[in-house]
């Protein structure tokens, strides 16, 4: 299936694994790589010489294209980037805007920038800075997230710019990636979907928890990092919603000690990292702390296999979701799904197979 996505990274398929930290390293990435999508390596939660190991263990696993999700307010984004450049990483994403002059750093090396964005002045914003696609991510999708549904933000963006837009929030299957094609997107982004595969390294207690929650299972909660988060509703995000403010600054204290340790940082990065955070928000200092509970409740979950301890950030079509499959089967599955959707819609069928929209081998 031949869209301005695949063509613009070199991809067989349509479909991007996104960089979800503590979740996406070298397996996943090198997986769905190898099945045709673009695998996206999350570099948030390592250090910049991790960072370099594990881009060279996924071009090991695979020689397809890749990418690494970078931070663009950290304290070593330009350390990070570097590192991209230098191993010669086809695309470079970012969860937060990244400068006019970053992006022009990493064009001019021949790197694909792709931001993620919630909001159609924020395309704007990227796509007149030179960015070659965004991500589009609507309310319905995991981690941080807005409050506009996908259906209704996807079409705001197209609209708007006129470099490929990805759309993520929301799909799992080809269904979803035809609807998303009729917007006007280049592909599709996934997330939870990735993350239950049997490729994900996430502990199978973990994502039988994911597996058994139904889409009233999944809220969202300002109480982790005072910014809104989409996760399973645990037994442990209940609590933090009825904790109080000394309770959740104990908590973040805790939690930011270890995350010191984990990563190296110093007091002082971490907290200029906390703010940069706050997006223009106005936060208190506790929730600023409070930021330093993401990673390592994340970790608790998603590498130490305990839910019960930790954070499950997820998106609402994880009520959906109900088996394990590979990353190739899954991409597969994907494909075929949405070859057998076109072929069922009315008109000239024809038509949308000269274009190579409507065969699973196109």
């Amino acid at each position: 299936m031949r869209t301005p996505l695949t063509e613009l990274v070199g991809v067989r398929h349509p479909i991007v694994q996104t960089g979800m930290g503590w979740v996406a390293g070298p397996r996943l990435v090198s997986a769905a790589a190898n099945a045709g999508a673009l695998g996206i390596l999350a570099s948030a939660t390592m250090t910049v010489d991790q960072l370099r190991a594990a881009v060279r263990e996924v071009k090991s696993r695979t020689a397809a294209p890749f990418g690494v999700n970078l931070r663009a307010d950290a304290g070593d984004a330009r350390d990070r980037v570097r590192v991209v450049v230098d191993e010669g990483v086809r695309v470079a994403s970012f969860a937060l805007a990244p400068s006019e002059e970053l992006i022009a750093e990493l064009k001019d090396a021949g790197v694909v920038v792709v931001p993620s964005i919630g909001a159609r002045r924020h395309a704007e914003k990227v796509a007149a800075w030179g960015a070659d696609a965004v991500i589009v991510q609507g309310g319905e999708g995991g981690g941080h997230t807005g409050e506009v549904a996908t259906t209704v933000l996807l079409p705001q963006v197209v609209d708007a710019v006129d470099i490929p837009v990805i759309a993520a929030g929301g799909f799992y299957d080809g269904r979803g990636l035809v609807a998303a094609l009729a917007y006007g997107a280049a592909g599709v982004a996934m997330g939870t979907r990735f993350l239950l595969t049997s490729d994900s390294t996430v502990p199978d207690t973990v994502k039988a928890r994911y597996l058994a929650a139904s889409v009233k299972d999944v809220t969202v909660t300002t109480r982790v990092d005072g910014l809104p988060h989409r996760m399973l509703r645990t037994e442990l995000v209940a609590g933090l919603e009825r904790s109080g403010r000394v309770a959740s600054l104990t908590r973040a204290v805790r939690h930011a000690a270890a995350f010191r340790k984990v990563s190296g940082m110093s007091w002082r990065r971490m907290a200029r990292d906390g703010l940069a955070m706050r997006h223009g928000k106005d936060l208190t200092w506790s929730q600023v702390l409070l930021a330093a509970n993401t990673p390592m409740m994340l970790k608790s979950a998603m590498v130490d296999g305990r839910p019960e301890a930790g954070v499950m950030a997820s998106g609402q079509v994880t009520g959906l979701i109900d088996d394990l499959p590979s990353c190739a089967e899954l991409v597969e599955r994907v494909m075929e799904e949405a070859a057998k959707t076109l072929d069922r819609l009315p008109g000239p069928s024809p038509d949308r197979r000269a274009t190579g929209l409507g065969t699973s081998g196109g």
